[in-house]
């Protein structure tokens, strides 16, 4: 078994000390850092825009898992984590602009301090929009990078397209005034369970925001649900991708990545097995290892230990260095996490492991999350 593979067998294999997390005590500060990092998503828009129906259409959630799931972050400010148990994003809604008596000057400075995307929602049966580009102003003075994308919602409400594309035309010239550049834009639908899924807006959505919040895009992807394999791992994604962002994090200061990445993916695996029902032996490691493929485990072993001790380098290690090893460890933890998952699918149901199969599904999934983090 490679050295960096035999290293996860004997944190995987050793007692397990479970904090709530299923993470041992010295790493569960790792979700500290994991909670400070949430990527934000902002919804900017009037009231009635349909924030919440985009956050649903988005997640999945329903209208009482959404509204319960607000927190208040300001006096009119509002948070929502998504996934509730192991957050990986955070949505941000401010009070409706145009309301009598609302100045959001203090909400627009707040949020925008914290947030790393703006979708700026507008209906489609509303032209009426200069708050809303008031705003969008306010905040390219202040922060001109800021990237913006302009929801255009409530397609279902004007069923004419040529009246749907005057309005639209319309709102989005006012907010790239506003903005002072040209703004992405997107069709989404009010009513999306009226809707067929691939029809409602939401899938392109995603698309914008993989260019400036990409592992927001990874979460929220609709992957293909073909065959029980995949519909098995679409309920467990969302941690996977916990463990993975918990290794970038933790992995960007020098010498502690080398503790907390095989410790996180330890856990990780140990996570999936108790999901499948499977307990993970030294023989299924070394089976797993040996389908997943000597060349892989060996080029991801030598090039960690690489990565770290290129953090040790002045002023290079700390900036560059940092970042390339936690995109990297980010990327091959959740791509580790998609193999194990299929591995373990098909040792609970008695299949054979295809690994021509295990190592196409192990380089995509590598593939898919370096270049959403790059």
């Amino acid at each position: 078994m490679n050295r960096y593979f035999e290293r996860l067998w004997r944190l995987l294999a050793r007692d397990e000390r479970d904090t709530g997390t299923g993470l041992d005590p010295e790493l569960a500060g790792v979700a500290e850092e994991v909670s400070r990092t949430l990527p934000v998503v902002w919804l900017l828009g009037k009231t009635g825009a349909g924030k919440s129906s985009l956050i649903r259409s988005l997640t999945g959630l329903t209208a009482a898992q959404v509204g319960n799931g607000f927190e208040p972050c300001t006096r009119t400010a509002f948070m929502f984590d998504f996934p509730e148990a192991l957050p990986l994003m955070r949505f941000l809604d401010t009070r409706g602009l145009g309301e009598v008596g609302y100045d959001p000057g203090d909400d627009l400075h707040a949020c925008e301090q914290r947030s790393h995307v703006l979708l700026a929602v507008a209906r489609l049966d509303d032209p009426v929009q200069g708050d809303v580009a008031a705003a969008i102003s306010a905040v390219c003075k202040r922060r001109p990078a800021t990237p913006i994308i302009v929801v255009h919602n409530g397609a279902d409400l004007v069923p004419d397209e040529q009246a749907r594309f005057r309005v639209r035309q319309q709102t989005q010239q006012l907010f790239e005034k506003a903005a002072g550049k040209p703004l992405p834009y997107v069709e989404t639908m009010l009513a999306p369970e009226d809707t067929a899924e691939e029809h409602n807006g939401v899938d392109e959505l995603v698309t914008l925001l993989d260019d400036v919040t990409p592992e927001v895009a990874l979460l929220l992807a609709r992957e293909e649900r073909r065959g029980a394999e995949r519909s098995a791992f679409a309920t467990h994604r969302a941690q996977v991708l916990w463990y993975a962002s918990a290794a970038g994090a933790s992995d960007v200061a020098p010498v502690v990545g080398a503790v907390t990445v095989p410790g996180l993916q330890a856990a990780m695996l140990r996570a999936l097995g108790k999901h499948y029902c499977v307990t993970w032996t030294r023989a299924r490691m070394t089976e797993f290892t040996l389908a997943l493929g000597a060349g892989a485990a060996f080029r991801y072993g030598a090039s960690y230990a690489v990565r770290q001790l290129t953090k040790l380098i002045p002023v290079y290690g700390q900036t560059a260095g940092a970042a390339a090893a936690g995109a990297i460890s980010f990327a091959a933890t959740y791509a580790l996490g998609r193999a194990a998952s299929m591995y373990l699918f098909r040792t609970q149901h008695g299949e054979a492991i295809d690994t021509d199969e295990l190592r196409a599904l192990y380089t995509d999934a590598l593939r898919r999350a370096r270049r959403e983090r790059n």
